[in-house]
């Protein structure tokens, strides 16, 4: 960001200005916010795709695999103790 805003180099962390400092912190929470994401939505893919290869196998075409596999999702998210995973991960980004 400081190469950026065409700012001179700061020699210590005070030196630091708004127009660095804010669209570094928020680029630093999406990018955060899609590392979570990201890896929430890998276990759910597989499931989908588990369930969905096993009704093909058994001929259930016309059966949304998502009708099946939202009872796994939810508790796989409740074993997992997904609520507090989530929560501690959001909490730990801003420790650094």
């Amino acid at each position: 960001m400081i190469n950026l805003s065409k700012s001179p180099r700061p020699k210590n962390r005070s030196e630091v200005g708004l127009t660095v400092l804010i669209p570094s912190f928020i680029l630093s929470e999406i990018k955060t916010g899609f590392e979570i994401g990201f890896l929430i939505y890998i276990p759910f893919l597989i499931i989908d795709i588990v369930v969905a290869s096993i009704l093909v196998s058994l001929g259930m075409v016309f059966l949304p695999p998502v009708m099946v596999s939202l009872p796994f999702k939810v508790i796989l998210f409740i074993i997992a103790d997904g609520w507090t995973l989530l929560i501690g991960a959001l909490v730990k980004s801003f420790g650094g």
